[in-house]
């Protein structure tokens, strides 16, 4: 209500994700210039509020606690607007802030044109009329933001709202939404879950008895709240091939898409009967796709965003002749299907001095299910190690079974390597990886 609001008033939105550091979301308020906030229900407002300008005026909503101005005492003696604002196309919609990988967060500004370009296309490719969507992922973030924001109301459909986390599941399983947006992690964690009430052996056994196991795919896909799904999305980081087949067995069809802030999300995505595992899909209607000499994928389409915000140098680095960089490494075969094969910039040169690309190895390495997270680095060492974080099941076995597990993979995926690729060790972290402890942008 609050983004639409700023659109009909004539102003520029800036979304915030609800986890920034005080430092980050100073840097931001500062350098949009933006001149009021909203406050909304945030987990350590306390942490975050040195973050904000003395002088800012805020805004909250109902039900939350902070001392300031409520929205429903605000817009007590307003009358509501009559008359059907249209923005003009070319006018700057949003700057939403972009983490990246490194240095401060970059402003990416869209106009109107582009979220009408990128909806409708991708609304209309997708059938997604008349659709149930379910939000959970923040709001700022542009796939859900353009799917489940701009999506639901071009396309005429309902959206059901996660209340907490504690009741995450719970909500799913009531809402059994049409359209759901899943990022990797989620589906492991679906998948442990899952695995904690049946093993895989019982799991196996099970689906292999063909009555049986229509009725067991049934009863997941309905506790899990997907039973009417028709389109299942998995994007924003890459999700291993032996997931996606895992979750097929069970009756649940993933579509990886692939997109970023830059292109309005509006790239490839995996149409429900074209799914290759593996590949992120086929470009979307409008959309050109090559690649550069070093492989770098290149994208070009008529919403591209419109730059960086006072930051000329990078926006020239990212759009060069109309085609925005991406920075990721990809394939595409003669089908149009793009594979994602690392990020151009992560690849890093052993002491040895042999270039390795990390994501292909760790995808291999997430396949293993006592792993939540991967991290392979090697620069100036011999050879690459992995950094894993352990998933709750990991945690759950004896040191050494969780020995002999992690031993096993490293014997089943090194022989498949470069000589210089092998992984040497892996060390498992105590520490996660979160935004909270800046080991996550």
């Amino acid at each position: 209500m609050t983004d639409l609001a700023i659109m009909m008033s004539g102003h520029v939105s800036v979304p915030l994700y609800p986890n920034l550091n005080a430092e980050t979301l100073g840097k931001i308020l500062k350098h949009s210039e933006a001149k009021l906030l909203f406050v909304g229900k945030l987990d350590n407002y306390t942490d975050m509020k040195p973050g904000v300008p003395a002088d800012m005026p805020c805004i909250t909503f109902p039900f939350y606690t902070e001392d300031y101005p409520r929205w429903d005492d605000l817009t007590k003696a307003i009358s509501p607007m009559q008359e059907n604002i249209i923005r003009d196309g070319q006018e700057l919609a949003t700057i939403i802030y972009t983490s990246g990988t490194t240095g401060d967060p970059k402003g990416v500004m869209h106009k109107f044109y582009n979220f009408g370009f990128a909806t409708t296309n991708a609304v209309n490719s997708l059938n997604l009329d008349n659709s149930v969507f379910f939000s959970y992922l923040p709001l700022c973030h542009i796939a859900e933001r353009l799917l489940v924001q701009m999506g639901s109301i071009y396309s005429g459909s309902k959206v059901c709202f996660a209340e907490s986390l504690d009741t995450f599941a719970q909500n799913l399983s009531y809402s059994q939404p049409s359209v759901f947006l899943g990022v990797p992690r989620i589906w492991t964690k679906f998948q442990q879950g899952i695995l904690s009430k049946l093993p895989q052996k019982k799991l196996n056994i099970l689906l292999s008895i063909p009555i049986i196991s229509s009725l067991i795919k049934k009863k997941i896909q309905k506790g899990l709240g997907l039973s009417k799904a028709r389109n299942i999305f998995t994007g924003a980081a890459p999700t291993p091939a032996a997931l996606i087949s895992w979750f097929e067995s069970i009756g649940i069809v993933i579509q990886e898409a692939y997109a970023m802030t830059e292109n309005t999300c509006y790239s490839h995505v995996s149409f429900r009967e074209k799914i290759k595992i593996g590949s992120v899909g086929q470009a979307l209607p409008l959309c050109d796709v090559k690649l550069s000499e070093k492989k770098e994928i290149l994208i070009k389409h008529d919403a591209l965003m419109d730059g960086y915000y006072k930051d000329e140098e990078q926006t020239n680095d990212t759009i060069k002749d109309g085609w925005l960089y991406t920075g990721d490494e990809g394939e595409i075969d003669s089908e149009g299907f793009l594979k994602i094969t690392g990020r151009v910039k992560d690849i890093f040169k052993t002491s040895k001095g042999k270039y390795v690309a990390p994501s292909p190895i760790e995808l291999k390495l997430s396949a293993n299910k006592n792993i939540e997270q991967v991290c392979v680095v090697g620069t100036e060492i011999p050879q690459p190690i992995a950094l894993v974080i352990l998933s709750d099941r990991g945690k759950n076995k004896t040191t050494e079974d969780l020995i002999s597990s992690l031993e096993k993979t490293l014997e089943i995926i090194n022989p498949k390597l470069e000589k210089h690729e092998k992984i040497y060790n892996i060390i498992i972290i105590k520490e996660e990886w979160t935004i909270e402890n800046n080991l996550l942008t």
